[in-house]
């Protein structure tokens, strides 16, 4: 095994190690109620699978994903007549690998792989205070450290000290910035970014937008306008339009993937605050409930603390 081979194995093994110390509270909290459930019962009965559905309601996987997986699980009793409550684990955990992976990305967000485009134009939405720029500072920083060479875009001009924050996250992760003042026009800024994107050769650029009032159609016609702007400067952009969600506010969470996914063409989730939240069944609501592919989670302060969401190590981190 070479240096880098070896190194890469380390980096693995210690982001498996906070994915899984970020989702003890989940954990902890969803296997406390799966143990009550069947203590004292030998067979999955329908008493255990009222239950069970309780269970993962309360723990934010979301309504309809729970109705698929207790559908999965009562047609496997009903197939083999007889399932105990030790099977109940697996084939749990199985039904949830079976729904992740049919919302898997069509592009692996692989910070060191080729970009399709250049410069690679992300747009990055939602509302305030669930750590959209922060998260704009650390796939900055991903991609920095992968050799990619990357622009931020300002084009949050409404909320006050937006800028200021997103200054400071380029700052830190080593990238440069494109801002205007206060009460500037977004679709502008956005405008300005890609062409300075173009002509400083950046392989990614990375727009932050205003996130506040997301119920209101004022916002959302904003985005399209940004949208439409960009795709003027750089062909197809923007490649990707990311939406950050807190996954802390549960239900709160998929109410407002509901209004940007009915406004905007959303083509990644990225699910934040993971490590201070027994409500890490989000991701997987979320994910199944939209059919569209969880590509970040974040899982600490840190600026190397957004990890690229991989199923496999998700789902063996929650039923470890």
């Amino acid at each position: 095994m070479g240096i880098f081979d070896r190194l890469k194995k380390e980096t693995t093994v210690e982001e498996q190690g906070r994915l899984e110390a970020g989702l003890e509270k989940t954990r902890t909290s969803f296997f406390g109620k799966l143990n009550r459930l069947v203590r004292g019962k030998d067979t999955v009965d329908d008493e255990v699978l009222d239950e069970l559905e309780e269970a993962l309601v309360t723990s934010d996987v979301g309504v309809k994903t729970t109705l698929d997986i207790i559908d999965a699980v009562q047609a496997r009793v009903q197939r083999d007549k007889y399932v105990s409550t030790s099977e109940l684990n697996a084939l749990i955990r199985d039904e949830v690998a079976r729904l992740m992976l049919a919302h898997a990305p069509d592009r692996p967000a692989d910070f060191e792989a080729p970009l399709p485009h250049k410069p690679y134009v992300i747009m990055v939405v939602g509302v305030n205070g669930v750590g959209k720029t922060t998260t704009i500072g650390k796939i900055a920083y991903r991609y920095k450290q992968a050799g990619k060479k990357v622009l931020l875009g300002a084009a949050d001009t409404f909320r006050a000290a937006a800028t200021e924050q997103l200054d400071i996250w380029a700052e830190r992760a080593g990238v440069d910035i494109i801002k205007q003042g206060h009460g500037a026009d977004p679709a502008a800024v956005a405008f300005d970014t890609l062409a300075a994107a173009r002509s400083r050769d950046a392989d990614v650029v990375l727009i932050d937008t205003a996130g506040r009032l997301h119920t209101k159609g004022g916002l959302m016609d904003e985005l399209a306008k940004i949208k439409r702007v960009m795709s003027r400067q750089v062909e197809g952009a923007p490649h990707e339009v990311l939406l950050v969600l807190d996954a802390s506010t549960g239900q709160n969470a998929i109410r407002q993937a509901e209004a940007f996914t009915n406004s905007v063409e959303v083509t990644g989730l990225v699910l934040t605050k993971l490590d201070g939240t027994a409500k890490g069944g989000i991701v997987i609501g979320i994910s199944n409930e939209f059919r569209i592919p969880v590509k970040y989670i974040g899982v600490g302060e840190r600026i190397d603390d957004l990890q690229v969401f991989d199923r496999k190590r998700f789902v063996d981190a929650l039923f470890q």
